[in-house]
């Protein structure tokens, strides 16, 4: 049976195709790069020599030979300043260990204590004074030994930076303390003055401002106790 005639052309278009790429060298071309064989990566080549062991060894620093024979210059030392306020401790006479006696006070005693200073308060503002009471509480006078007083008699009355203030008792006796004013307290010296005038829970204490950073301060006593501080 005869090629129909689509198949005779396409036979035609093959043979014709053939030729051309035979003109061309093409045929002999594709093939001579199957032959070939793929040649290793340069990149790999070089990556693979980089990860040979390198050996470490710890050598001698070298120094001049003018100095190498020296001894090693002393350290120097200076001094460097501290920010911030503090004050030399000081015990007043009293030994390190003395702390508050324990006793809490009952509310009727509180109570009592604090009718007292708010009584002196008018006293001297009616002289003219600008005077803050403020109850003893055990955490006052005892481990941290820190006090605070209302802020709004701090704001508008004491300094606003960190300062030394001057409490004065009774007798005229000064005692330096840190003022804190984000804290509106006493720091640094209050322990001193709390150990010294044998302050206990229950007080009550007038601060009467006799000066810009001078306090003169009133102690009313739980129950009027005396308190014999030239022993």
């Amino acid at each position: 049976m005869g090629l129909s005639s689509y198949e005779e052309h396409r036979q035609k278009r093959v043979d014709e195709n053939k030729k051309r790429l035979e003109e061309l060298n093409l045929v002999h071309l594709s093939q001579s790069l199957k032959n070939l064989s793929p040649k290793p990566s340069p990149m790999k080549k070089s990556a693979s020599a980089k990860s040979r062991t390198v050996e470490k060894q710890i050598v001698a620093v070298r120094r001049s030979a003018r100095v190498a024979s020296n001894p090693a210059p002393p350290p120097v030392y200076v001094e460097v300043g501290v920010s911030g306020l503090s004050l030399p401790r000081k015990n007043y006479g009293i030994g390190r260990g003395a702390v508050w006696n324990g006793k809490i006070a009952t509310h009727e005693e509180r109570a009592n204590t604090i009718e007292k200073a708010e009584q002196l308060v008018l006293k001297l503002e009616q002289d003219g004074f600008l005077a803050v009471v403020r109850p003893i509480l055990p955490s006052h006078v005892s481990n941290g030994f820190w006090l605070s007083l209302p802020s709004y008699f701090c704001k508008p009355n004491l300094p606003s930076t960190e300062s030394s203030l001057t409490l004065e008792d009774e007798n005229g006796k000064e005692f330096p303390v840190v003022y804190l004013p984000g804290k509106c307290g006493l720091s640094g010296g209050w322990r001193g003055f709390a150990i010294y005038k044998e302050l206990s829970d229950g007080d009550a204490l007038v601060f009467q401002l006799t000066g810009p950073s001078v306090f003169k301060v009133h102690i009313i006593r739980v129950n009027n106790q005396e308190i014999d501080e030239d022993q």
